[in-house]
């Protein structure tokens, strides 16, 4: 999200933002009151609202001869399912919903997938990784919560009562969608024709498990989903389901790939406006990571040790609501554990039951 961290998504420090003789920005984005905009011939761009800072979510519509395929869904709102029958009444040129394909399991991205399959009874594709990983995530915080996700956060040096804040609002999720019973799994190289196009499957990792996007290597286009956004930064987190991971290589790994990709390539993202200037933009963010890992090692000069909770405080200094401190300590432990396994810094576990985080000697 633009200026916080309570979405998936959170803000590049000064001095990382886009270049702008480097990325330009080639269309008007669409109102989120179902207008739509052409990016290429057979291409719609749609907006739809979300009701926070971050206030929409990119949709993009691909004609095929004999209907139209979605990428990504828009949030599990009233608001959205109304434009969707308005997009489908007015802007289709008469031919029908063909089928759903969804990068990531994120709600915005994929929160109406259930109503739209079987509203329009058509079929879903996605990866396998964020199939079900949306299944797993897909029932209600239990009371009590599960003791992982408490001592996760209890390891990170989180207070008791922002733990027990945290956890009260995710039970309160209004965004909780119902979830799709089945789906067409997407692997990464996998060719989809549609429209006279080629679209290939490229994945990639650490915002999500598996996150699809599609490329047309003829036209240069990219419909880039979270994995790469003009402005803000896809939110890379650890998560209690994978407390040893190492997301943000994954995600950095990812980039690189993308970074091979033809540099004229018209990028379709899932959030602000669709851009040019893929390869500058790949290293806009490369240099915004670097930059979050000189901050934590100056932090932890002259002997100093961090938690993952104070860490926070370094790499976002500033008031945090309880869903943003949540990613916050997780991106912050993306950070840490990065260089953890770089072998740039060590982590202990101290007579509190906290891991603190030192330089290597």
């Amino acid at each position: 999200m633009a200026d916080t961290v309570s979405d998936p998504h959170a803000p590049a420090p000064p001095g990382v933002q886009p270049t702008p003789h480097l990325i330009t920005f080639p269309f008007e984005p669409p109102a989120p009151d179902a207008s739509v905009v052409e990016v290429a011939p057979g291409i719609l761009w749609l907006r739809m609202p979300m009701p926070m800072q971050l206030d929409h979510i990119n949709i993009y519509l691909l004609k095929d001869a004999d209907g139209w395929i979605i990428v990504d869904t828009g949030l599990h709102t009233p608001a959205c399912k109304a434009l969707w029958e308005q997009v489908a009444a007015t802007r289709l040129e008469g031919l029908p919903l063909k089928g759903l394909l969804c990068t990531h399991f994120h709600y915005d991205h994929a929160g109406l997938a259930r109503w739209l399959t079987d509203r329009y009874a058509i079929p879903l594709w996605m990866t396998h990784g964020e199939f079900f990983m949306m299944r797993a995530l897909g029932e209600r915080l239990p009371d009590p919560p599960p003791e992982g996700l408490v001592l996760f956060h209890q390891r990170a040096g989180m207070p008791e009562e922002r733990i027990a804040r945290m956890l009260a609002g995710l039970r309160k999720d209004p965004f909780m969608p119902p979830q799709p019973e089945s789906f067409r799994r997407l692997r990464a190289g996998d060719c989809l024709e549609i429209g006279g196009r080629s679209w290939r499957i490229i994945v990639g990792e650490g915002h999500s498990p598996e996150h699809a996007c599609l490329y047309c290597a003829e036209d240069s286009i990219l419909i880039a989903g979270d994995q790469l956004l003009p402005r803000i930064t896809s939110n890379v987190l650890v998560s209690s389901m994978e407390p040893e991971g190492n997301p943000l290589q994954l995600w950095l790994d990812s980039l690189e790939r993308l970074d091979r990709l033809s540099p004229d390539t018209l990028v379709l993202p899932s959030h602000e406006r669709v851009f040019r200037g893929l390869r500058p933009r790949v290293a806009e963010l490369q240099t915004h990571h670097q930059h979050q890992f000189d901050l934590l090692l100056a932090a932890l000069a002259d002997g100093a040790s961090l938690s993952a909770f104070e860490a926070m405080g370094v790499l976002f200094p500033r008031s945090l609501k309880a869903a943003e401190e949540m990613m916050a300590v997780g991106e912050s432990l993306a950070h840490l554990a990065w260089l953890r396994y770089a072998g740039q810094i060590v982590r202990t576990l101290d007579e509190d039951g906290v891991y603190r985080f030192a330089l290597a000697a």
